[in-house]
């Protein structure tokens, strides 16, 4: 079997349909059927099935995806490796980050990167649970994560520094006035707005473990699935609302309050190989310029927000 073969499996599963992945492959829908089942001749058996609304993997294929997957995105990976190597400047860096991220810490960084390196094509990908990066990762999606440090993770992981959490409120509420930080204890009566990927630690959400630490159990006013969502639902009133102080400072009328003790997120890049050429630069920038290599000092008491 070819990595030519793969890549059109890939890309028909990724496509959902024969038509559109030859599209995106620029080859025929004939020279593309040829290949997948020359690949299905090989591997023994039907890997692609039709459904009614487009093309989905068999049992087969559900087994042989991740492998096909994985080899891919390392053949890619590591042509960008040898450019790098090589001192090349064109090409293309993927990385890999979670969708609070992408919408908060990053945008400088990534204006910045394409300023500096213009030449260098960069593609983010977004996704919502770390659990849900570490995988793709693990998979060869991207150059390299920027994400909280991955548990088990075999390859290199490099500290960026620490990211702080904060409160936000509307400018209308009376913490929006306080120049020193709140402690956990002032909230005890206040409505919380919760992200349903919020971090569980040791089987408990890292919220309801935090105010149990302080003596009550938070009071949740509503519940969402994106960062994003939770700020401006915050930022309107309906709760007040723990998050990055980079996505809170990305909100138009969110105020950022500080708790007291300061609650403090690791962030890593973190990579299958050892960082080089635009993945290591990359890392170096969100590290200078947004973490700003902060060493993250875990106290190991669950006041970290990992």
């Amino acid at each position: 079997m070819s990595l030519r073969q793969m890549e059109y499996l890939v890309a028909v599963v990724e496509e959902r349909s024969f038509t559109r992945a030859a599209e995106t492959l620029n080859v025929t829908q004939s020279a593309l059927s040829h290949q997948i089942k020359a690949l299905e001749r090989e591997v023994g058996g039907r890997l692609l099935e039709r459904l009614p609304r487009g093309v989905g993997l068999t049992p087969m294929g559900r087994a042989y995806l991740p492998h096909a997957e994985l080899a891919v995105r390392s053949a890619g990976l590591a042509r960008r490796a040898a450019k790098a190597a090589a001192g090349a400047e064109g090409g293309e860096l993927h990385v890999a980050t979670l969708h609070a991220l992408a919408i908060g810490a990053l945008p400088p960084v990534l204006a910045r990167w394409r300023h500096e390196f213009p030449g260098i094509r960069l593609h983010l990908h977004e996704y919502l649970t770390t659990d849900e990066l570490r995988d793709h990762m693990g998979r060869g999606v991207a150059d390299l994560a920027v994400g909280p440090r991955p548990a088990g993770w075999e390859g290199p992981v490099v500290s960026l520094g620490a990211e702080e959490i904060v409160i936000v409120v509307p400018r209308d509420d009376p913490l929006a006035e306080r120049t020193d930080p709140v402690r956990l204890t002032e909230l005890a009566g206040r409505a919380w707005v919760r992200c349903v990927l919020e971090p569980v630690i040791g089987g408990e959400r890292w919220l309801d473990r935090e105010c149990a630490r302080h003596g009550f159990r938070p009071l949740t006013a509503m519940e969402v699935q994106h960062a994003s969502t939770a700020v401006r639902l915050a930022v309107a009133g309906v709760g007040v609302l723990a998050c990055s102080v980079h996505v809170a400072r990305a909100t138009a009328g969110a105020v950022a309050v500080p708790v007291d003790p300061a609650w403090r997120q690791e962030q890593t890049a973190y990579a299958r190989v050892e960082l080089t050429g635009a993945a290591l630069r990359f890392a170096e920038m969100c590290r200078d310029g947004v973490f700003g290599g902060r060493v993250f000092e875990g106290r190991g008491d669950g006041r970290e927000a990992a």
